[in-house]
């Protein structure tokens, strides 16, 4: 296969936002070494390494886990007793959306934060005065659309977080009924621990939403940093959206070393005892 077909291949699916694994041999036979070939989640292949037409299913297969976990991967495959290959594959995916829904006090600084993590961040409101690209610099996207026309212009789709931010909890609301079917990465919502158990109960009386459907739902929305200012609470939600995307704990690393003991609960004791 031609480098350049690879190459205006590779390119178009990095525009059209199709993620794609680009498949290359790192070290094996001589006539091996450096080829390369595309895989999709779904469409066939362009372009092969060189191996068996079994070998190849496999790396196929492993190229296709990899696209799903969002993770690069290099394996090591027998070519026959005495040979192995040794095949990296890279991930490229399309860039994860952060969808803010609402442009107020919040969605400024977690524009910045979402912007700073490689984040294409898209904010909407259905306020021209406050969805403006000069109030939102790093933003890639500003729209100021009515909440019911959310559907038809932004993405919704497995790559993209969705952050309920808006002026009032019936927007928040609405907008959920909206999205919550659709195969989102993420959706958090805004809102006291109390207003949110309102807000379901109201969810599952009215709309007959099942317990499953707002499982979904990460509210209130955030990690418990103690985040008080918009800027805090801005880094407490993008810690969580990081948190769902990488995976983790959300513990402090140091808790290994401290056996368990949290720092941070004694650091908050204090301050509240103005200590």
């Amino acid at each position: 296969m031609p480098e350049d077909d690879l190459r205006r291949a590779l390119y178009a699916a990095v525009q059209q936002r199709d993620p794609v694994a680009r498949v290359v041999v790192i070290a094996g036979p001589d006539a091996l070494v450096g080829r390369q070939a595309l895989v999709w989640p779904q469409r066939a292949p362009l372009g092969d390494v060189g191996v068996p037409a079994a070998l190849w299913a496999r790396v196929v297969n492993d190229a296709r886990l990899a696209i799903e976990q969002r993770r690069h991967a290099t394996h090591t495959y027998e070519l026959d007793e005495a040979t192995t290959v040794r095949i990296f594959i890279e991930v490229i995916g399309r860039p994860p959306t952060l969808l803010i829904v609402g442009a107020g006090h919040i969605a400024q600084p977690l524009a910045q934060v979402g912007a700073l993590c490689d984040f294409r961040v898209m904010v909407v409101d259905d306020r021209p005065a406050y969805a403006r690209s000069d109030r939102f610099p790093t933003a890639d996207q500003v729209l100021a659309i009515p909440f019911d026309d959310l559907r038809a212009h932004v993405p919704l789709d497995r790559d993209t977080y969705v952050v309920l931010v808006t002026r009032g909890h019936q927007h928040d609301v609405d907008v959920l009924l909206q999205i919550i079917e659709e195969p989102l990465a993420y959706i958090g919502m805004i809102g006291s621990r109390r207003r949110i158990q309102g807000v379901f109960e109201l969810l599952k009386t009215t709309h007959h939403l099942t317990d499953e459907q707002l499982a979904r739902v990460y509210a209130p929305i955030g990690l418990d940093i103690g985040a008080e200012t918009p800027a805090e609470i801005a880094v407490a939600i993008m810690g969580e959206i990081i948190l769902v995307r990488r995976g983790g704990t959300g513990e402090p690393l140091s808790d290994a070393l401290w056996a368990g003991k949290r720092r941070v609960h004694t650091w908050r004791t204090r301050r509240n005892r103005g200590e």
